[in-house]
């Protein structure tokens, strides 16, 4: 005799839970579901980026080290017709742009002793053309030159040493057409050139300084002038 029991509400057949577990509504196979979201990396990606930006780094220091040479650079200031010594002067790491010509380290040899053509200032790069004959009157400047007695300068003076020129004495015949300075008139210069006494016991020094006082100083009368030597790296 035939079952005619019947599924009480709410329940299903036999056989029906393995359909409803793997069908969609539609009869169709259901995608499969998972109770995780999609993981997310943080971590990984966070890794990834250091080792890229560490990687940059390194290879940017290293080729930054690569380009960089021993150079010279002037230490403390050095004006026109100074002589070089090892204390004007230091060693800089430098990346020098293409077609700047500058000093190695290893030639310092080649400009120690020499003059300097130029005036530089502290951590000035030094090139090979600021080394050599000095190239005088710069613009706005002009040489002059002063007749001295014993007594009247410093017996030491040498090329690029800062000096004080001052007049110590009126001038004995004054003329209308010329203003000669006053008693205690005072003009700043540096040497460029210091010539043996003669055999009137007079030494020519000759000055660099700006156009308006070299004519001014061609005014002060002859022998009325005392050369006072100033503190290295003073101003002109």
């Amino acid at each position: 005799m035939a079952s005619t029991d019947t599924p009480a509400r709410g329940q299903t057949p036999a056989g029906a839970s393995m359909q409803a577990s793997w069908l969609g509504r539609t009869g169709e196979p259901a995608a499969p579901t998972s109770g995780r979201g999609p993981r997310k990396k943080p971590h990984l990606v966070a890794g990834l980026l250091l080792v890229v930006f560490c990687t940059g780094g390194t290879v940017w220091w290293t080729t930054s080290t690569q380009d960089r040479t021993p150079t010279l650079a002037v230490a403390r200031p050095v004006t026109v017709g100074h002589v070089l010594t090892s204390a004007d002067l230091r060693i800089v790491d430098v990346a020098a742009a293409p077609g700047l010509a500058l000093v190695p380290a290893e030639d310092a040899a080649t400009v120690l002793g020499r003059p300097m053509a130029t005036a530089l200032g502290p951590g000035a790069l030094l090139t090979p053309d600021a080394v050599g004959a000095a190239r005088l009157p710069a613009p706005g400047r002009a040489i002059v030159a002063v007749g001295v007695k014993p007594g009247q300068f410093p017996p030491n003076l040498t090329a690029g040493d800062p000096i004080s020129v001052i007049v110590t004495a009126a001038a004995t015949q004054p003329t209308a057409t010329v203003v000669a300075p006053v008693v205690g008139a005072t003009w700043r210069a540096t040497v460029v050139g210091v010539a043996p006494a003669g055999m009137d016991q007079t030494t020519v020094v000759s000055l660099d300084l700006t156009a308006t006082d070299a004519v001014a100083l061609a005014q002060a009368p002859a022998g009325q002038l005392a050369v006072v030597l100033q503190p290295a790296g003073g101003d002109r």
